[in-house]
């Protein structure tokens, strides 16, 4: 039988150092913590560093989790675990708003659209589970992009974004802007960047180790969803208080 490689258990213990602390290690720490000497951390952070498991603070010089690494990790829960636990906040998501209701995840940089709850009216309406929707261009995507930097990242790297319509964000450093705020701010939106008169508003939800395994929301016309193009305000309520009552399921907020 193969023997264990030493520079993996290394890094693995590098890494769980960082996940149970909820403050940046520098190198002198982690080597003290570890009885190993500076220069072999130094190396093996300098590794992580490079594809994205740790990032490194610049004001201080210490090290935390990366953006690559928690992307990763948010894995764990899959797409029916979500659904599962948000079933009776979508149905009542759709009650309260009177719009259809949808829950995602991040798939290959796209949003994969895991749960699809009608508008409740007689209106003929196409189920949309299993669908995959650029992620810019829609606010779940926008929403997930906020908390997962290192997905935007990649997006951005690819240059221009495609234009779905004339409202599309394609500019990447206005997008990049734009999931500034919708971090600070805690939800997302689009107004007729998929498609022509249709609006969007979503939310991220999290686990219980506080990582956003995906995001919940409504969409309909821009004129049931906006007044003179502002969102209406009871709406982004509903969605936010729907995506915390989701988080909570999932062990992120304390009951």
């Amino acid at each position: 039988m193969p023997g264990r490689i030493q520079s993996i258990e290394r890094a693995a213990a590098i890494l769980r150092l960082l996940s149970g602390r909820a403050r940046r290690l520098g190198v002198a720490e982690l080597a003290g913590e570890l009885e190993l000497p500076k220069g072999t951390v130094h190396g093996i952070l300098r590794t992580l560093q490079v594809v994205g498991y740790v990032e490194q603070d610049q004001e201080s010089g210490k090290y935390q989790l990366g953006p690559a690494l928690l992307h990763m990790g948010s894995s764990y829960l899959d797409g029916n675990e979500l659904r599962k636990r948000a079933l009776n906040w979508a149905d009542s998501l759709a009650t309260q708003s009177g719009e259809s209701v949808r829950i995602g995840t991040l798939h290959e940089n796209q949003v994969l659209i895991v749960h699809h709850v009608f508008r409740p009216d007689n209106t003929r309406q196409a189920l949309e589970v299993g669908a995959l929707m650029p992620a810019h261009a829609t606010a779940l995507g926008k929403a997930l992009l906020a908390r997962h930097s290192y997905v935007a990242a990649e997006l951005a790297g690819r240059g221009r974004l495609v234009a779905y319509t004339p409202e599309t964000v394609t500019d990447v450093y206005r997008l990049r802007q734009e999931l500034e705020e919708v971090s600070r701010r805690g939800w997302a939106s689009e107004v007729g960047e998929l498609v022509p008169g249709r609006a969007s508003i979503a939310a991220p939800v999290e686990d219980g180790r506080r990582l956003t395994v995906g995001a919940i929301g409504i969409t309909g016309s821009i004129d049931r969803l906006c007044d003179d193009g502002r969102l209406h305000i009871e709406l982004v309520e509903y969605v936010t208080g729907a995506a915390r009552a989701v988080s909570r399921e999932l062990g992120a907020i304390p009951w």
